[in-house]
């Protein structure tokens, strides 16, 4: 069985306990596996902010490592709440770097968690713009956009 079956399968089984009915749907994009779930209850999956579906994913990757260690990190959505989330997210930062850019004062973003924090990192790459995340052990941080001189 191949990593991205086991995880799957990982996922299935786990929400087939907690007594959630669901179908998986396998998405590939730039080598990254997404599992969608599509459920009735998504509600329950998604949690407040996506906190419960953090967890399912945490815990799907961290049964995967164990039985294959060199399969890479598997994404778990729920009804695409996550892209959604992603895209919203983007927007709200190139808005941001526009703000920065306009003022040239810097702004900072919401708390965020390490993944949504990549994802700003990244979308505000090509822009007029430097982002910087403070170091610190918290899970949550936010990051602060500067003007680039």
């Amino acid at each position: 069985m191949k990593w991205d079956e086991a995880a799957e399968k990982i996922l299935i089984k786990m929400l087939d306990h907690l007594g959630f009915e669901i179908q998986v749907e396998k998405v590939v994009e730039n080598d990254d596996v997404c599992l969608n779930i599509t459920t009735d209850e998504s509600k329950c999956i998604i949690g407040r902010n996506g906190d419960r579906l953090e967890d399912i994913q945490y815990l799907v990757n961290r049964i995967l490592q164990k039985h294959y260690p060199d399969a890479p990190r598997v994404k778990v959505d729920c009804d695409l709440y996550r892209r959604e989330q992603e895209s919203k997210l983007v927007e709200k930062a190139k808005e941001l770097a526009e703000k920065v850019i306009e003022s040239g004062k810097s702004v900072r973003t919401r708390p965020l968690n390490a993944y949504y924090r990549r994802i700003v990192h990244n979308a505000l790459v090509d822009e007029s713009v430097t982002t910087n995340s403070p170091k610190s052990a918290a899970r949550y941080k936010r990051i602060e956009i500067q003007a680039s001189n």
